[in-house]
């Protein structure tokens, strides 16, 4: 290793691999064992490394000239043991600090960092690693998961990592999710928020193990072919003085002025506009990819990055720009079929357009919008949707502008919002119908689709990070049908080529008329030809006995999903035998009964006998 060029590299903000020379490593000098401790501090008058191998009197680190680098080899040092560096400030403090490069943390409310030797897992997933893409014509069905209360123990204790894996690995299998979306698993102090406030950006948190644990619980997943996506929060950090705030008495990673340097969470952001800050965020993105095989990251909150505060009234922040778009790039060209994914609720154009092409250079963006539109829609009381019409329709509008992820995450069931079930309006039975509508225009909606976990259950209680999910509402047959619903809902979409194939390609979907739209009907269709998809919906309360949808070929349908089936907890009405169209003057013409607060999917066939 270059050492030289690495530093190089750091200073202006284009390292990738940064935590190769900072933080605590394992090695030997000169024959004897021992932990070789760097850390960036250009403004310290002092650091001294702290631990149980000097039983935390303290170790003088010795910059490197005027670099700001402190090292120090320490004799006999070792993986296992607990550490701090005791850094003399400029402003006159003395301050223990936990290592910004540390592979392992104490779990809170203690802070040292923990000596780790990454190299002790092996992984064995290169078959996965080999053929893994960034799924564009490929079924993407995520399931968001909060590791510390999907499952608990009959104590209340969370389980750790490789715990989960076994019970983890058949439930995704089971309900026919393609990857897994973990909630941060970087070391944070408050379980409140839920990892998004991190204080260890390369430290896994030690609630549910070791780093060496997690990695078994990814390299699992994997040899199962599951996918696997981190949350990544490359835009603010904790204030605890432990961490990075005032590192060295400066503000070394934070905006130097009150009103950018702190977050709408009461948090610091981020200066994209020192190297060493760019270099620290992306070397840590390359950190989880290179070290722990993710094959995603969910990058939060980046409308707040991409313009100041957030707030687009205040004007887009170029430093912050031209860092996502290095970040990216970089990534992308160090990873095959990584997918990096953006949560942004902004306007800001070409997200998800290559960086070559004055783009952003994520793979994919959270659809906000559609998020937004569809759960106010079902919200609302039946008489008032007809003037609402077109707010399901509106998000094929602009649709094609990027490559969208339809998201019911962890973020609309908290809060005083209410559950994806409780939200929709109506009586229990009806809050269960239009639930299964709903799932069946998200599955059927161009996109890749993400659901947290809980609203495959139809929780009614918004989920605590400090409780378990309601795993007894399956002993409730409304609950488990829709718990079964999904499951074929899962298995249907991974199996149609129509549901996700093209699906960034107009020519692949299109609004259908029918006789009903007053009654708030939607009729569209997935793909071309023969094997394409009819989906209807039926938002209203009125049934229909001649529901007339208009298709431009003779093609028969034939029902796979119906939501108002009897298997799922409705009434029954549903279409047992293939549809044959009705020839028009121009087109064909399809009738059938349908029910009220309904949804069913059909293909569309070559008809036995020519009509």
């Amino acid at each position: 290793m270059d050492w030289d060029k690495l530093l190089s590299e750091f200073y202006i903000g284009e390292c990738f691999n940064a935590y190769l020379y900072f933080g605590a490593h394992p090695c030997q000098q000169e024959g004897i064992p021992g932990v070789l401790f760097r850390v960036y501090a250009p403004n310290a008058i002092s650091i001294q490394v702290i631990g149980e191998f000097n039983q935390w009197r303290g170790d003088e680190l010795e910059q490197m000239g005027q670099s700001g680098v402190f090292s120090r080899f320490i004799p006999n040092a070792q993986a296992g043991q607990m550490y701090k560096y005791r850094v003399q400030q400029g402003d006159g403090r003395t301050l223990d600090k936990a290592d910004p490069y540390a592979f392992g943390s104490q779990l809170r409310p203690e802070s040292a960092s923990i000596v780790v030797d990454l190299d002790q897992f092996q992984f064995s997933d290169q078959a996965w690693m080999e053929r893994r893409n960034n799924q564009y014509e490929r079924p993407m069905n995520i399931y968001e998961l909060h590791l510390g209360s999907w499952r608990r123990k009959e104590n209340g204790e969370w389980y750790t990592y490789e715990e989960l894996a076994e019970p983890l690995i058949q439930y995704l299998l089971e309900n026919r999710f393609t990857h897994v979306e973990f909630l941060p698993v970087m070391e944070h102090p408050f379980d409140g928020s839920w990892g998004y406030q991190v204080s260890g950006f390369y430290s896994a948190t030690a609630r549910y193990g070791t780093p060496c644990q997690l990695m078994s619980l990814i390299d699992q997943l994997h040899q199962h072919n599951l996918g696997v996506i981190l949350d990544f929060v490359p835009v603010h950090f904790v204030l605890n003085d432990y961490a990075l705030a005032r590192f060295d008495g400066t503000p070394l990673y934070e905006y130097p002025d009150t009103d950018t340097g702190y977050s709408q969470w009461g948090s610091h952001n981020f200066n994209y506009y020192r190297g060493e800050v760019r270099s620290f965020l992306q070397s840590a993105a390359n950190f989880w990819v290179e070290r722990f095989h993710a094959d995603g990251l969910r990058m939060d909150a980046v409308n707040n990055a991409l313009y100041w505060q957030g707030n687009p009234a205040r004007g887009v922040n170029p430093g912050a720009v031209e860092f996502l778009k290095g970040m990216n790039a970089g990534l992308h060209r160090l990873h095959n079929g990584l997918m990096l994914m953006a949560e942004d609720s902004s306007n800001f154009p070409k997200v998800t357009a290559p960086v070559e092409y004055g783009g952003l250079g994520f793979d994919y963006k959270w659809d906000m919008g559609w998020m937004n539109d569809t759960l106010s829609f079902f919200e609302k009381p039946f008489s008032s949707r007809h003037a609402l019409y077109h707010q399901l329709t509106f998000s094929m509008d602009y649709f094609y502008n990027e490559l969208y992820l339809l998201p019911l995450s962890h973020d609309e069931v908290v809060h005083g919002k209410k559950t994806i079930v409780d939200k929709m309006h109506g009586t229990y039975e009806e809050k269960f119908a239009q639930a299964r509508a709903l799932y069946i225009y998200m599955y059927t909606h161009p996109g890749k689709k993400l659901n947290f976990m809980g609203n495959e259950l139809g929780h009614f209680r918004e989920w605590d990070e400090e409780k378990a999910l309601d795993w007894n509402l399956l002993d409730y047959p409304i609950h488990d049908s829709l718990h079964r619903y999904l499951k074929e809902l899962g298995r249907l979409y991974q199996t149609l080529p129509a549901l996700y194939t093209k699906e960034y390609h107009s020519g692949y979907f299109q609004w259908l008329k029918t006789n009903a739209q007053e009654g708030c009907v939607y009729a569209y269709q997935r793909g071309q030809g023969p094997g394409s998809c009819l989906i209807l919906l039926n938002l209203g309360k009125e049934a229909y006995q001649a529901l007339k949808v208009d298709i431009s070929e003779p093609f028969s349908a034939r029902e796979l999903l119906n939501s108002d089936a009897l298997d799922w907890a409705g009434s029954g009405l549903v279409h047992p035998t293939p549809l044959s169209p009705r020839k028009l003057k121009k087109g064909y013409r399809l009738e059938l009964p349908m029910a009220p607060l309904s949804a069913c999917v059909f293909q569309l066939e070559e008809p036995e006998k020519p009509l």
